[in-house]
């Protein structure tokens, strides 16, 4: 009686068929959890990869735009070594010019006498 009632379960469960996907879950049960996990693992490297990409990139964007800053700021101290250079310029010819000052207004004669 007991292999009538298995026999009679088996066939309300599909028959033939309900037994070929017992037996392919318990053959393929590791198989198919090892491919699932292949498939996660696949997944979680490429999502780690597109990651990877990205921080690159904005890497990339910030040296960019740090050398653009240094550049910004060699062109802001040359521009200001250049007017340092013009002050210094114009404080050397006012200096010349109170030496060669003569003292007497009006005077071919020039006190004191210049060199130049």
């Amino acid at each position: 009686m007991q292999i009538e009632t298995i026999l009679a379960i088996i066939s309300t469960l599909g028959g033939l068929e309900a037994v070929k996907w017992i037996v392919r879950f318990v053959t393929y049960h590791k198989t198919e959890a090892r491919k699932e996990r292949a498939s996660v693992d696949t997944l979680e490297e490429e999502n780690r990869r597109k990651n990877v990409n990205w921080l690159e990139e904005r890497l990339t964007q910030r040296d960019e735009k740090i050398e653009n800053l240094y550049a910004e700021l060699h062109k802001e101290q040359e521009e200001k070594m250049s007017w340092i250079n013009r002050c210094h310029e114009v404080e050397l010819g006012q200096k010349e010019s109170e030496v060669k000052k003569c003292e007497i207004r009006g005077c071919a004669q020039r006190i004191p006498p210049s060199e130049y």
